[in-house]
């Protein structure tokens, strides 16, 4: 596969138990446009992407993992955003007063994958991270 492929907007549809207050969450608090919908979902424009919201009465089951010391839940899902986009998503969040997960907070000090990252749950418990580098060429890098 090539590597260096023109990135194209990707798609991805979650569980949530609670349809009402997954939407107002992503649509209100997150501050992302709705695209089409139904009575059991919702697609969202996810700086880009098609995220959709699936109405379901299966929960997720969250497991953690050590990541430079914090203890990161998986499964999760986010973007990468350009530094600016990073820090004035954060100030929204924060205004909003979502609670973090995982503070915002720059990981990998002194390293190639230097990066900003914070992490917080919808109100059905899925897991989002946002993160951003200081430099995009050193995502894959040590």
């Amino acid at each position: 596969m090539d590597n260096n492929i023109q990135q194209t907007p990707f798609h991805l549809a979650i569980p949530v138990s609670n349809l009402k207050k997954a939407r107002e969450f992503y649509s209100i608090i997150l501050g992302f446009v709705e695209g089409r919908s139904s009575s059991d979902w919702v697609d969202y424009n996810f700086f880009g992407h098609q995220l959709v919201i699936h109405k379901t009465s299966n929960q997720n089951i969250n497991n953690h993992n050590d990541v430079d010391g914090q203890s990161i839940p998986v499964p999760h899902f986010g973007v990468i955003l350009n530094m600016n986009d990073w820090i004035n998503f954060k100030e929204r969040l924060m205004s909003q007063n979502i609670k973090f997960v995982v503070e915002p907070h720059i990981r990998f000090e002194n390293t190639a994958g230097k990066q900003a990252t914070m992490f917080f749950l919808d109100p059905c418990g899925n897991a989002l991270e946002f993160k951003a580098f200081h430099d995009i060429n050193n995502l894959f890098k040590k």
